[in-house]
Formats: C-alpha cells, sequence, structure tokens
C-alpha cells in the first residue's frame, strides 16, 4: 500500500476535507515513506488566511483550520 492510498482511505483525512472543503488537506510522506504531518492548502480565501497550515496530528490542524475561519469572519466583520 502506498503513502497515497492510505491518505484516501484514512477516515481521519476523510471528514478533515468534509469540513474544510475550501482546504486541500493531505499527509505529507516523510523521508521514510512513512506518513508524516497534517497539511492544509488554502484554496478558497473566504476559508482561510494562511495559504499553507501544517501541524504533528489531525487534531491540532482542526483546531488551526477553525482558528483560519475565525480570522476569516472577523475581517469580514471589521470591513
Amino acid at each position: 500500500m502506498t503513502g497515497t492510498s492510505r491518505n484516501v482511505e484514512d477516515p481521519t483525512l476523510v471528514r478533515l476535507r468534509a469540513d474544510f472543503p475550501g482546504h486541500r488537506i493531505w499527509r505529507s510522506i516523510r523521508y521514510d515513506g512513512r506518513l508524516g504531518d497534517w497539511v492544509a492548502t488554502l484554496h478558497d480565501p473566504a476559508e482561510g488566511v494562511d495559504p499553507t497550515v501544517i501541524r504533528d496530528d489531525a487534531e491540532a490542524l482542526r483546531t488551526a483550520l477553525e482558528g483560519q475561519r475565525a480570522q476569516v469572519k472577523k475581517r469580514s466583520r471589521t470591513r
């Protein structure tokens, strides 16, 4: 099984993708071929402010992406 096929099948990854559709969410591949950091690349500026968010685990990435949404909402209210 390759790292790519593991990414697709991971239910945590599937859930993050469903919850944050404005980002492309994936797992990096470490030098040894194992899965590494959790990465979100922004594709919809209405969903975040930082172009790339990287965290050590899924829960930390979820928290960071929720913070990204909050920043966008706050920014849009002040305009």
